[in-house]
């Protein structure tokens, strides 16, 4: 099995990553590098994210209370070919 990767665009904001996420995430490894929010109904448990022509890992998620938006929490993984 090949495994085959969907595009599809979605409405976003990004924020920076907040000083408390940054060094957390370090602790574990991770070198947080952008939060990307959007509506709850966009996000599918996709591991991958393309923006602005980089690809990241999504490494954590957060629903906010009485919202329908999650926050997505990304680790640069590269930029995209092609």
């Amino acid at each position: 099995r090949i495994p085959i990767e969907e595009v599809r665009e979605i409405l976003c904001h990004v924020e920076s990553i907040g000083q408390r996420e940054f060094f957390s995430a370090g602790q574990s490894g991770i070198n947080s590098d952008l939060k990307i929010i959007t509506q709850a109904v966009n996000y599918e448990n996709e591991e991958i994210v393309e923006y602005n022509g980089s690809r990241y890992g999504i490494y954590r998620t957060f629903r906010r209370n009485n919202s329908d938006e999650i926050e997505l929490y990304c680790e640069w993984k590269g930029g995209i070919s092609g």
